[in-house]
């Protein structure tokens, strides 16, 4: 009888191991998730080393510092030559606030008119030149370092300010953790096959619609993903537009050899259009 007794207590104890493992991996954070990309070496080659690129700013663009819980964070304004409390936030690709980004904050910033664009060095200060890098610091990245990036970058732009968030691969899931972290300020939300937010009790607090530009051919940020988060959006009363074209990861990429050219025109003339609609 004590033998059994044991034996059914061992057997309790491994089940719920069990199902506490289940339960982390169940709940692990999206941005956990993306990084754990970082290790597979598939993911890694559709990422070429950036060609050698170097953005002089033609709208006085320049490098600020951010007050934060701990130390400053850094981020690259663009200001409206006319007062306006409308804001852009730009999130960097798994290299770092690198001078493409700095072109890509800057081209939202002639194109869409009066309005303030703000990209945010999301690796306080490292910048990712080979694919080791970049993987590195992706994975080094913590999330509540983020979010204390963007409460600073909240706090600089004031209360009234009106926020649109955007980002590409890594800034993707970025741009919607930002959106989540600025309530009701955020305006308008757009992802470029970056990992969406599944945590349904946080997509209900979600303040804005969200666009999300899809790469049918994605292996990462692929259908099941993508239909997981149309499903949770549409439980949580929240507006999705998914805009599917049929490309791989990183097509909105110029040094990507995979770019799609037309594909990347059309998206960034939906991106434009969303923001113009919710930032008047």
């Amino acid at each position: 009888m004590k033998k059994i007794i044991t034996t059914i207590v061992f057997v309790v104890f491994v089940l719920t191991g069990f199902a506490q493992v289940v339960a982390t991996v169940c709940h692990t954070p999206s941005t956990e998730k993306f990084a754990m990309f970082a290790s597979n070496k598939s993911f890694n080659s559709m990422h070429p080393s950036p060609i050698a690129y170097t953005h002089v700013s033609q709208a006085g663009g320049k490098m600020i510092k951010l007050k934060t819980s701990g130390v400053e964070a850094n981020g690259y304004l663009l200001q409206a030559k006319t007062k306006t409390n409308n804001w852009i936030f730009v999130f960097q690709e798994w290299w770092g606030l690198n001078d493409y980004i700095k072109r890509e904050a800057e081209n939202l910033y002639n194109d869409l008119g009066n309005v303030n664009v703000l990209a945010l060095d999301m690796y306080d200060g490292k910048v990712g030149t080979t694919r080791e890098e970049a993987g590195k610091y992706m994975q080094e990245f913590k999330q509540d370092r983020g979010n204390e990036i963007v409460k600073g970058a909240l706090a600089y732009v004031g209360k009234e300010a009106k926020v649109g968030t955007i980002g590409w691969c890594f800034g993707g899931g970025q741009s919607m953790q930002a959106t989540l972290t600025a309530g009701s300020q955020a305006a308008a939300c757009v992802i470029y096959y970056g990992m969406p937010e599944d945590n349904l009790d946080r997509l209900k607090t979600l303040n804005c619609d969200v666009l999300d530009i899809w790469p049918t051919q994605d292996k990462y940020i692929n259908k099941d993903v993508t239909d997981k988060f149309e499903k949770n959006m549409a439980a949580a009363g929240k507006k999705l537009t998914i805009k599917p074209y049929d490309a791989d990861h990183a097509f909105a990429n110029p040094s990507n050899p995979k770019h799609n050219k037309d594909f990347t025109a059309d998206a960034y003339k939906n991106t434009l259009e969303f923001f113009k609609a919710r930032l008047k």
